[in-house]
């Protein structure tokens, strides 16, 4: 129980005038009218008034001494997170000439009505090469061989896409372009038709894949309208990151694949290989990471003034530091040197060019001069040279929850590009937090300050790692003993912010990055016991589908009813953001056909829940389990909204 803070001063408004008016009868017993119409009392009230107001900051000093004792331990402020999400631009036309987005080209979310757009930045240049079909080549397994087909398209003869027997798996197409395309979107434009029985054309059995100069990467499949080359159509692949030239049969090309697989589920297979008549390839879009921020450049803070413990404040706050490295240089003879962002001076020299940010605040600090006990000052960090222009070359600013938008959200740009046509998110974002408030750090800090960096109780674990990765929705820490925790051992598990489309969270995007499970680990590893073993993974998620049947008011539009009790269901039953109070779904909650009663029941538009039914569902293949009242869940798992269905009477 926390110890009540004390009020200095426990008067009120009634209380200071009561007061005044007894002073006013023992010092001036001539006045008698203490009626609230007297022109002296409207007096003595305007002036308690006042002082209540006075007696009200008085009151909040010792939150203001809490909060200052943080400070004095080193507990600051978390900043907000930046949302991260793939961001495509389409080109007006094939690309014909290079053409580069440098990093911080905009784009944003539609501005509505209630709510202003939500702005991204790109992080990294994008560069968009044309590129034609220069090779091409079949592999047959059965015997191994490399058939060229470029002089087949030449002259415009049909030929085999994978050899010339029954497609096997391993059997290939190999398509070489003129330069390779990493990050691009690449137009296959195929004139093609397949004799006798083919395979399904939703669901082919084709890999398209990409040589990185290492090994062959999958290309996500974007559009494809040949039906797994069954009819003529094109095919548009996504390019990874990483694309580079490479010699086959001795030509030299960036390579692509299409790659025979076998399928596992039963689906039909090749029977006869699609015979190609024409094929060409184009350029017609990319693909870039962006960030929720802003990205700002050239940022002048100030001027040294050469002393010890210098602080300057910057232009734009808060300052997001999880995606984009703030860069500091100053100015010398030989040109701008720079200076390296550390957390504390602890570990810093009199040479070491380090500085320290608050990214709340946005203030850059240089290192202190400390006075040791034989009367020595000991520098820690380096001072920069007196008049010596301090710039921060780059830094991202915005950032929080509201950037993790549903996929197709961003449609706007926001900078000028020649050449580009639209601009659009195929995937959602997430990753996005907003900062800390006063509230959470007076909870963390007498957390942080018994922990003393160490991890010893699964509260400390949970400190920890919120700490370390500020972009984790929740954290929660399993001790040995607790499901199938080993002995000697801790399971931290990790639920990330992830973005919804109309409220729907995509399963994917509730699996942590690997550059957040990296961070985490790293910090963990630090300040964990000799002997304990650390297992930091995602919770144990638990699909569940809901059919409902019920009754829409008198005038109500069955469509709208619709939408809206399928968004109370996503919202509920969610995990983020879902749950009684709104804060996440918690853990091993089960979920109750008497809570979702009460939940659509407060929908707009429903007049009667007449039947509600609770399934089990695998979330990776929506195979459905029995129906049930009560579905419960494990102690330490979250649940996950797959696929409800709404039917809406009217009367």
């Amino acid at each position: 129980m926390a110890l009540p803070a004390p009020n200095l001063d426990d008067r009120r408004f009634q209380d200071l005038v009561d007061d005044a008016k007894r002073m006013v009868m023992r010092r001036c017993p001539e006045w008698t009218d203490h009626n609230v119409s007297d022109p002296g009392v409207t007096l003595i009230e305007t002036f308690a008034f006042m002082t209540d107001q006075l007696l009200y900051r008085l009151n909040r000093v010792p939150d203001r001494l809490y909060v200052k004792f943080l400070d004095l331990i080193g507990v600051t402020l978390l900043p907000p997170t930046a949302a991260r999400v793939p961001v495509t631009f389409w080109l007006s036309a094939p690309a014909t000439a290079p053409l580069t987005l440098p990093a911080g080209t905009g784009a944003a979310t539609l501005r509505t009505e209630a709510e202003p757009s939500v702005e991204f930045s790109t992080i990294d240049d994008l560069h968009l090469l044309p590129c034609t079909l220069e090779q091409l080549l079949t592999l047959d397994t059965d015997t191994g061989h490399l058939q060229p087909r470029d002089e087949h398209l030449r002259l415009g003869v049909e030929f085999p896409a994978f050899g010339e027997t029954t497609p096997r798996p391993g059997d290939a197409l190999l398509v070489g372009l003129s330069t390779p395309a990493p990050r691009c979107m690449i137009s296959l434009d195929f004139d093609c038709h397949i004799r006798g029985l083919g395979v399904d054309p939703d669901q082919p059995p084709l890999a398209w894949e990409a040589w990185d100069g290492t090994t062959w990467t999958p290309c996500e499949l974007h559009k494809d309208t040949t039906g797994g080359l069954n009819r003529p159509g094109c095919v548009v692949l996504q390019i990874p990151h990483r694309h580079e030239a490479s010699i086959v049969d001795g030509r030299r090309a960036g390579w692509l694949r299409a790659r025979v697989t076998d399928p596992a589920d039963g689906r039909p297979r090749y029977s006869t290989s699609p015979f190609i008549t024409a094929l060409s390839a184009a350029v017609i879009g990319g693909t870039v990471d962006a960030i929720h921020a802003t990205l700002v450049e050239a940022d002048e803070v100030g001027t040294s003034e050469g002393v010890p413990n210098q602080t300057f404040p910057i232009s734009r706050t808060p300052v997001i530091t999880n995606e984009a490295e703030p860069q500091l240089h100053t100015s010398s003879d030989h040109g701008w040197q720079e200076w390296q962002r550390v957390e504390t001076f602890a570990d810093s020299g009199p040479d070491d060019r380090h500085w320290v940010l608050d990214p709340i605040t946005g203030t850059v600090r240089f290192g202190p001069a400390v006075r040791e006990r034989d009367g020595l000052l000991r520098q820690y960090g380096m001072v920069p040279p007196r008049d010596t222009v301090i710039r921060l070359t780059r830094y991202a600013t915005g950032g929080g929850r509201k950037g993790n938008v549903g996929p197709g959200a961003i449609q706007t740009l926001k900078s000028s590009v020649p050449f580009v046509a639209r601009v659009e998110n195929l995937k959602a974002a997430h990753g996005g937090v907003d900062g800390e408030t006063i509230d959470e750090v007076k909870d963390r800090g007498p957390l942080l300050l018994r922990t003393r960096g160490r991890a010893v109780t699964a509260e400390d674990f949970e400190a920890l790692t919120k700490q370390a990765a500020p972009e984790v929705a929740r954290v929660r820490c399993l001790s040995a003993g607790e499901a199938d925790v080993p002995p000697a051992g801790v399971k931290v598990l990790i639920v990330p912010a992830a973005g919804a489309s109309e409220g729907r969270l995509c399963f994917e995007d509730l699996l942590p990055a690997e550059e957040t499970l990296t961070r985490i680990a790293a910090r963990l590893d630090a300040c964990r016991l000799i002997g304990t073993r650390v297992l930091i993974e995602p919770p144990l998620y638990r699909g569940v589908t809901v059919v409902v049947r019920l009754t829409a008011a008198t005038g109500a539009d069955a469509a709208r009813v619709t939408d809206d009790a399928l968004t109370a269901l996503y919202g509920y039953l969610n995990p983020l953001t879902g749950g009684p109070d709104g804060t996440g779904w918690p853990f091993g909650r089960p979920v109750r056909s008497g809570d979702l009663y009460a939940v659509l029941q407060q929908t707009p538009g429903v007049d009667l829940v007449e039947e509600v039914r609770i399934f089990a569902a695998n979330p990776v293949t929506g195979e459905r389990g029995e129906q049930t009242d009560r579905l419960e869940l494990e102690p330490h798992s979250l649940v996950f909204s797959y696929e409800h269905q709404i039917q809406v009477d009217q009367r």
